[in-house]
């Protein structure tokens, strides 16, 4: 009786603990298989993944970087053709020209010449056009076949469309000579005028050098030429009679320099620059100031604020004495030894003395001759 119990006892158990071990081994064979699973994701395919896309963006941002270092450089060192164009439209830069229409394209040229210039100036530009500057068809000849462009530049007057305006305009439709800038005329503003003037004789030509030249000196034109051709090598030419003045703080002082404390001590003088009676920079450097025209800094003088806008650039700076021969006799004497001066003006007056009378009798005295301009090598 007693055996027999117990058979029953544990007959009745036996489903009971068949279903215990079936749960539990689903349950540690879950345990044993879902880790494996996660296990393989996060210890291979997820770290994978991860590697390439972090190596993806890597590239993708050195690519960034390398494509805006690039930009910046071309930026800084050389305006693009491109931008060049667009500069034609925008105000800085905006031009009325005859000779050279704004919406035509960039020519080429060896050299743009832009003679400064003022409303009160009509008779010291006509003592030019009676003497070293071509006139007519000579000066469109002189531009097709040599490459010479000469304006005179002037921008305009405060007020809209004044009686100085239309005469510049009359004078202008007289001689087809005139480059006309986007820029309010005044003494205080020659910094910004020169600016103006490279900003957009670089929109409306393609040149290898820009000079700028007041309108009381005199040019050997072919001697100019033949002095930068043998330059067109050096991409970052600054060329003319470098001096370095004394920085007036005094303000009664004609060329008074507000800022004058920037330049150290009182009684210090100012870095070497090119005087301002005529200068010539090569094309990078004149492409160098239309890219950056907006952050360039304007002093008081013109002649200081382009030399300071290539400080901490690698500038050559040429000083050739032949850009700022005195008038006769100086000039003179240099002539009859075969040596003609590219420039003569006097350094008392900035300028030839009495220009309108005496401009004549320099250029008879000191000039080249007409014939050599047509054929000077450069």
């Amino acid at each position: 009786m007693k055996q027999r119990s117990s058979t029953k006892i544990s007959l009745k158990w036996i489903p009971f603990v068949c279903i215990s071990f079936f749960v539990l081994g689903t349950v540690f064979s879950n345990r044993l298989w879902i880790p494996t699973i996660f296990n393989d994701c996060d210890t291979k395919k997820k770290p994978a993944t991860d590697n390439f896309e972090k190596g993806e963006v890597l590239k993708t941002h050195e690519a960034i970087e390398s494509l805006d270092k690039s930009f910046a450089t071309l930026q800084i060192k050389l305006a693009p053709p491109g931008s060049s164009q667009k500069m034609k439209n925008s105000d800085a830069t905006g031009a009325v020209s005859t000779l050279a229409g704004i919406d035509s394209p960039r020519k080429k040229a060896f050299m743009v010449i832009g003679i400064n210039t003022a409303f009160s100036s009509r008779r010291r530009r006509d003592s030019i056009r009676e003497t070293w500057m071509p006139q007519g068809e000579k000066l469109v000849r002189l531009e097709r076949e040599k490459g010479i462009i000469i304006r005179f530049i002037i921008g305009h007057s405060a007020t809209s469309d004044s009686i100085l305006d239309r005469a510049i305009d009359s004078e202008d439709a007289q001689h087809k000579d005139f480059l006309r800038l986007e820029h309010v005329e005044g003494y205080h503003e020659l910094s910004a005028k020169t600016k103006t003037y490279i900003c957009t004789a670089v929109a409306n030509w393609d040149a290898e050098f820009y000079v700028k030249v007041d309108d009381d000196v005199h040019v050997n034109l072919g001697k100019l030429a033949a002095l930068l051709g043998r330059h067109r090598s050096k991409p970052m030419a600054y060329i003319g009679c470098m001096k370095s003045g004394p920085v007036l703080s005094k303000k009664s002082v004609k060329y008074h320099e507000p800022e004058y404390w920037k330049f150290g001590e009182e009684g210090n003088k100012y870095f070497r620059h090119a005087t301002g009676q005529i200068y010539a920079i090569s094309k990078d450097l004149a492409s160098y100031i239309a890219a950056n025209q907006h952050i360039l800094h304007k002093y008081a003088n013109e002649d200081v604020s382009l030399g300071s806008w290539f400080i901490g650039l690698e500038v050559q700076h040429l000083n050739i004495k032949s850009m700022c021969c005195g008038t006769p006799p100086d000039c003179e004497l240099k002539a009859k030894a075969g040596n003609a001066c590219a420039a003569s003006f006097d350094w008392s007056c900035s300028g030839i003395c009495r220009s309108v009378e005496k401009i004549k009798i320099v250029h008879q005295r000191c000039g080249e001759g007409d014939a050599v301009v047509w054929s000077a090598l450069f």
